[in-house]
């Protein structure tokens, strides 16, 4: 017995091929030429204290920083919301997911430091970290306490699936 015609064969390729091509926001080489790499943002970096304390929004060159939950969000184009004298400005230039998680601009609030929080306020946490800062605003870092001893020194024993409220999966 003989197969179908080669050309309908190759008419869902041709198509498939097609819709590729005219697909918008795909990256297309056109004969002769390489493509081009995807677009990236700024490196990923990691961030004492001290640095990330720099980026408070006092500065109008500046990037807004801001930790959640030890990773750093470029909240710049929010500067509404977090620039010099806004509503959220207690929040950057630190890790606050205390203060997120609790919704409090407490200067108390705002540290890394999540022990004693409820089950309600991780649960508030965990979908303002995925919801706000995930969704609208790039990575740009992790705070080093994050990943090292408190003497600077790498934190061997730190694997990020044993991190409470933290899955890596989520954050790439």
């Amino acid at each position: 017995m003989v197969g179908p015609a080669p050309r309908r064969r190759l008419r869902p390729l041709a198509a498939l091929a097609l819709a590729l091509a005219l697909a918008p926001g795909l990256p297309t080489a056109r004969a002769g030429q390489t493509p081009r790499p995807a677009e990236r943002g700024p490196p990923v970096r990691l961030f004492t204290e001290e640095e990330l304390a720099r980026y408070g929004g006092e500065e109008e060159d500046q990037p807004i920083y801001l930790a959640v939950k030890g990773v750093v969000f470029d909240v710049t184009s929010g500067k509404e919301f977090y620039g010099q004298g806004a509503p959220y400005n207690a929040l950057t230039g630190k890790d606050s997911t205390r203060g997120v998680a609790k919704m409090s601009l407490d200067p108390a609030d705002l540290t890394h430091d999540t022990t004693g929080l409820t089950a309600k306020e991780l649960e508030a946490l965990d979908e303002v970290f995925t919801k706000v800062y995930k969704a609208k605003y790039p990575i740009v870092g992790y705070t080093a306490r994050r990943i090292l001893n408190e003497d600077g020194s790498p934190n061997l024993d730190f694997k990020p699936e044993d991190q409470p409220h933290f899955d890596i999966k989520d954050e790439f």
